[in-house]
Parts: structure tokens; C-alpha cells; sequence
């Protein structure tokens, strides 16, 4: 194709991603369905000649890497900026807020990989790395193609009377079920992105052997336990460090809220993973640390609008060329390996595994009347349900084939490709018209 052509492909493409949200705000039809169709289409022409990328060689894998790792990266700083409930460590108060959180990811996160790994080894015949492997990289939920069902952004789930200094306190109620299920869903795209690495470590570890409790132990204290905490510490430090200039730095000139600079979110963004990353920490949590640290240093200031707006249409640009190319991907050559066991294993995933084990952790241990950290019935199946994969799975897939050679690596990456597209085609359709039904009726 002619320069020209790639050109006037990227603006069109651009000018229906800028489009679609408005245009299907009825519909129950996701932007994401339409642009991965887009790509499917493009791939079926001689207009993908050079767009085309081959996983199985080691440069464009990097490029795939890299694409998706910073899509997620601004996912995850706007989503932290977005979420209005606040977590402050001191704080126990507001830990309890965040009940539904803790549940999906520390019982549905591990169970969810423990499910598909099973599934992979015992009933499709893997090899028990590639089998680990498949259910650590299809695990996190996705910040970057869940629009649909996540919170609208700063300020929108904030009263105009609601106080400033301790909103959502202990005793205070949750505003309408939607906003639980959205803040539930988001809040949990946010960690989980970060917390399924340990997982894709661990199916590294297990591929090159050793003895088990020296890697267990090794795995534990460092994977699970040590870069978690790097990450968190990180991303603290420089979100408050970054806050405190941003609004009440002695110099008027670098106090940029008032400025009204929103380029200070990408330069958090990019500082506190770079740290994180240099210091051997998870870059992803940090990441997301940094922003909900940010947005404590004042919470209800415009300033956090401004810097989401400027995140978000980056990760819209950075949206449309990912799955521009997964489509273009699934159309020439990506679904070649796939076979009825990744037919199996990702529809499983989606339909009956994740609504499963999400369902059963916000289900355990019910809190009586603890209406701001609980969801009632409806609300469990709505989240449980929107457990959606994307960027981040085709990332750590990314990440993990550079990093180590799995058998059946090609089969793989067709099994998250074809679960990356069936659940955007799935929850596309449904999320529209679910929301908008919790939104109109009463519980």
C-alpha cells in the first residue's frame, strides 16, 4: 500500500473511533465491537499489506509488548484518577469501602487462574507451564475496553453536599446500585492488571524447573509479596509528591493546578513507572498508586477533570490502534493455531468461570446492612458477569513469550486472541442494555 493509503487509513479510522461512542450511546453496540470488526475487514484486504504482525517473530512481538503495555499504563492512570471513593492505608474506615475489591481480587483473581489452569492441564492436555501460563494471562479484567461499564470520572459519583474531607465515610450509603457495580468493576481493572503478574512469573518459574520449594519460597516472598510493595510504595510517594507541588507548592509558577496543565498526569504516568520498573517493583500498580494518590491531594478539584480528559482521549487513540491491529491479526494468520480446546477454554472463561468464581467471592461472608462496602443480588451477577479481557491479557502474553519459550506458544496466543474478541463481541452487546435497565429500575 501507498504511503498515502496508510494515511488516509489511520484518519478514517481515527474519525469513526472519535465518532462511535456518541453515535452507539443507544445501541447495544460497544465502540470496541465496531473497531475490532473494522480490523477483521482491513485484514481481508490489500489494505493490511504492512500492517500485519507475526507474534511468532520476536520484533513485532516487541512491538505488540510495548503498544499494549503503554495502553494499559494510561488505562490505569486514568481510571485512578477517575475513581472517586478514596483509600487511604491509615485509614481502616475507608478499607471497608472497598469490600467488593478485596474480594475479586484475592478470591476470584487466584481462582480464576487456578480454574483455567485446570482446565488447560487435566482436561486439554497441556503442559502444566503453558496450562499456568493460559490462566495467569486471562485473568486481570481489562481498564482499557470497559468503558462501557465503568465510572463516568472524577466528580461523578460525588453530591453536591456530599463533605469534602471524609466522602463515603463508614456510615454512610452508597448513592444507586450502578454506581457500586461500576465502581466494583473499575476499581477492580485497576489492581488486577498488576496482581496477575505473579502469576505469569510463576508460569515462567514452573517452565524452567528447579526445585519446588526453593521456587515456591522465591516466588512468594518476591513476586507475590516484594514488587507488590515496591509498586505501592512507588506509586504513593510520587502521586502524593506530585500532588503536594501540583496544588500547594510555595512557587506559583509549579503550582500547575492552577495553571490548569494536564500534561502532569503523563509525566506521573511515565516517572512512576519508569521508578518502579528501575527499583524491580510492578510498574502497572504503581502506576495506578500514583493516580489515586494524586487525586487525594484534592480530591474534589477540577484539576483531576482536565488531566482525565487529556488521558483519556490517549487511551482512545492508543485503543483504536491496538485493536485495529488485533483485528487485522485475527483476519491473517493469528487464529491458525486455534482448535477446540482454545474454543473450549475461552468461552469457558467467559460464560462460566469468571461469573462463577467472581459470584462466589462477592457472595462469602455477607456484611449484614454494609451497604457502602456490600452489593445486593443484582448487583453480584452484574459484576461477576463484566469480567471483560483485553489489552492487559494480550500484554502479559507478549511479556511472557519473549521471556521464556512455552510449548504450544503459537496455540497460545490464538486462545487469547480468540477470547480477547469473543468477550468483547459478548459484553458489547450486553452492557448497554443491562446498565441502562439497573440504571431505570429499582433493585
Amino acid at each position: 500500500m501507498e504511503p498515502a493509503g496508510y494515511f488516509l487509513l489511520a484518519g478514517t479510522c481515527l474519525l469513526v473511533a472519535v465518532a462511535l461512542p456518541t453515535l452507539l450511546h443507544r445501541y447495544a453496540v460497544s465502540p470496541a465491537m465496531v473497531l475490532l470488526l473494522v480490523g477483521v475487514v482491513v485484514g481481508l484486504t490489500p489494505l493490511s499489506d504492512g500492517l500485519v504482525l507475526d507474534v511468532s517473530d520476536h520484533h513485532d512481538r516487541a512491538i505488540v509488548e510495548h503498544v499494549t503495555e503503554l495502553t494499559v499504563l494510561v488505562a490505569l492512570m486514568g481510571v485512578g484518577l477517575a475513581i472517586d471513593r478514596p483509600l487511604d492505608l491509615l485509614r481502616p474506615s475507608t478499607w471497608r469501602t472497598w469490600s467488593p475489591t478485596w474480594r475479586l481480587l484475592a478470591l476470584a483473581l487466584p481462582a480464576c487462574v487456578a480454574a483455567v489452569a485446570l482446565l488447560g492441564w487435566a482436561a486439554l492436555g497441556l503442559a502444566p507451564a503453558t496450562a499456568l501460563l493460559l490462566g495467569a494471562v486471562l485473568s486481570p479484567t481489562d481498564p482499557v475496553l470497559a468503558s462501557d461499564v465503568q465510572v463516568g470520572g472524577p466528580g461523578s459519583s460525588i453530591a453536591d453536599d456530599e463533605p469534602d474531607e471524609v466522602p463515603y465515610a463508614e456510615d454512610q450509603t452508597t448513592s444507586t446500585e450502578s454506581s457500586e457495580i461500576r465502581f466494583a468493576l473499575t476499581s477492580e481493572a485497576g489492581l488486577n492488571d498488576g496482581l496477575a503478574f505473579p502469576f505469569v512469573h510463576a508460569a515462567v518459574l514452573v517452565l524452567a524447573g528447579g526445585s519446588f520449594l526453593t521456587g515456591a519460597a522465591e516466588w512468594a516472598s518476591w513476586y507475590v509479596v516484594g514488587k507488590l510493595v515496591l509498586g505501592v510504595l512507588v506509586g504513593v510517594l510520587i502521586g502524593r509528591g506530585l500532588g503536594r507541588l501540583a496544588f500547594r507548592a510555595k512557587t506559583s509558577s509549579l503550582r500547575l493546578a492552577e495553571q490548569g496543565e494536564p500534561l502532569l498526569a503523563l509525566a506521573a504516568l511515565l516517572t512512576t513507572y519508569g521508578v518502579a520498573e528501575l527499583v524491580r517493583g510492578y510498574g502497572f500498580i504503581a502506576v495506578f498508586a500514583c493516580a489515586m494518590a494524586l487525586r487525594a491531594a484534592e480530591h474534589r478539584h477540577d484539576y483531576h477533570r482536565a488531566m482525565h480528559d487529556v488521558v483519556q482521549r490517549l487511551e482512545r487513540l492508543l485503543t483504536l490502534v491496538v485493536l485495529l491491529l488485533l483485528g487485522i491479526a485475527l483476519s491473517s494468520g493469528l487464529l491458525d493455531a486455534l482448535d477446540w480446546r482454545g474454543v473450549v477454554a475461552g468461552t469457558a472463561l467467559v460464560l462460566l468461570i469468571r461469573p462463577l468464581t467472581a459470584w462466589l467471592s462477592l457472595s462469602v461472608l455477607p456484611r449484614t446492612g454494609d451497604r457502602a462496602g456490600g452489593l445486593d443480588r443484582r448487583a453480584r451477577l452484574a459484576v461477576a458477569f463484566f469480567g471483560i479481557r483485553g489489552v492487559g491479557s494480550l500484554y502479559y502474553v507478549a511479556w511472557a513469550t519473549s521471556h521464556a519459550e512455552f510449548t504450544d506458544a503459537d496455540w497460545v496466543w490464538a486462545t487469547v486472541g480468540f477470547t480477547v474478541a469473543f468477550s468483547v463481541l459478548v459484553h458489547g452487546v450486553t452492557a448497554t442494555p443491562v446498565m441502562r435497565r439497573i440504571e431505570s429500575e429499582p433493585a
